[in-house]
């Protein structure tokens, strides 16, 4: 279950952007993905983040869509 909180750890975060966990990490490695905090090994999205990140991939069609990479 997502917590209420803002922040979300990765796996909270890849489950409200209905992605695998490795896909975003894979995001995160690439600079692709959407912004996050680090406090030492502890990462850490914030649901606005995470919102404006959805927001910036809306396509109205297929032709729209540029090409997300993932290595």
């Amino acid at each position: 279950m997502i917590s209420e909180s803002q922040n979300l750890r990765p796996r909270e975060a890849a489950r409200y952007l209905a992605i695998a966990s490795i896909t975003l990490a894979k995001l995160r490695m690439s600079g692709a993905g959407p912004r996050y905090t680090k406090c030492g090994r502890l990462v850490i999205y914030r649901r606005e983040n995470l919102d404006n990140w959805l927001a910036e991939h809306e396509q109205r069609s297929t032709s729209d869509a540029a090409k997300l990479e993932v290595a």
